[in-house]
C-alpha cells in the first residue's frame, strides 16, 4: 500500500493572526509559546515571511491542542 504523502498547512498572515487572537496572546507572548521572537510574528502577521518547517509545524500543534481550525 502507498505511503499517504503528509498535508502540510500554508500558514498565512491571516491563520495567524486568528490563531493568537484565538488564544488571547500578545505577540510576544506567542513567540514565548513557540520560541521565537516577537518581531517574527509580527513580519508573519504583516505578510511579509510565513512559517516554515519547524515553526509551521508548532503552529499546528498548538492549533490542534486548542481545537482551532486552520486547514481549509
Amino acid at each position: 500500500m502507498p505511503k499517504k504523502k503528509a498535508t502540510r498547512t500554508e500558514w498565512d498572515h491571516e491563520r495567524i493572526q486568528a490563531l493568537r487572537s484565538h488564544l488571547k496572546l500578545t505577540q510576544q507572548e506567542l513567540a514565548e509559546k513557540l520560541g521565537t521572537r516577537q518581531q517574527t510574528i509580527s513580519e508573519w502577521e504583516n505578510g511579509l515571511y510565513r512559517p516554515r518547517g519547524t515553526s509551521a509545524t508548532l503552529l499546528s500543534r498548538v492549533a490542534e491542542e486548542v481545537h482551532f481550525k486552520y486547514r481549509s
